[in-house]
């Protein structure tokens, strides 16, 4: 079976460390600027930093499940490869941020579009395994016969 999910278990853990690299980066803010929990507001730049953290935390438990269930009902390697994408993605997005607040536009379209892509899949590949565990229809044989 871990042959069957070796791959979604390199990009769980690759998105794992991802989360961590942005924890650190809030970390890094707050004492260059001087920002003491629980606060959560100072300079444009902090600001940037802590929502473009905050943002990408909010979204990681949407992707994992996504990445999960594509992988397991449809496919590993093309769920593992969009879940590159996705943290790709989510890293210029916070690159972007940090940087300057529209900088984040086209890397957050992006990583929305790889959602949407995975939400696909996994819709398809749970409606597939119903289908032909249920009902006893194999849409996949009908597709190529």
């Amino acid at each position: 079976m871990l042959d069957q999910i070796h791959w979604l278990a390199a990009v769980t853990v690759l998105g794992v460390l991802e989360q961590a690299y942005f924890f650190l980066q809030v970390i890094y803010a707050r004492r260059l600027f001087g920002i003491s929990p629980p606060k959560i507001s100072g300079p444009p730049e902090f600001e940037r930093i802590f929502r473009a953290q905050v943002n990408s935390s909010e979204y990681f438990p949407i992707f994992l499940a996504l990445l999960w269930q594509a992988g397991l009902f449809f496919h590993q390697g093309l769920a593992a490869a969009l879940g590159l994408l996705y943290l790709c993605a989510r890293y210029c997005y916070f690159m972007g941020y940090k940087a300057s607040s529209s900088e984040r536009l086209a890397p957050i379209y992006f990583s929305a579009g790889v959602l949407w892509i995975l939400i696909t899949v996994s819709a398809l590949g749970i409606l597939h395994f119903f289908l032909s565990h249920y009902v006893g229809l194999n849409i996949l044989q009908l597709l190529t016969a």
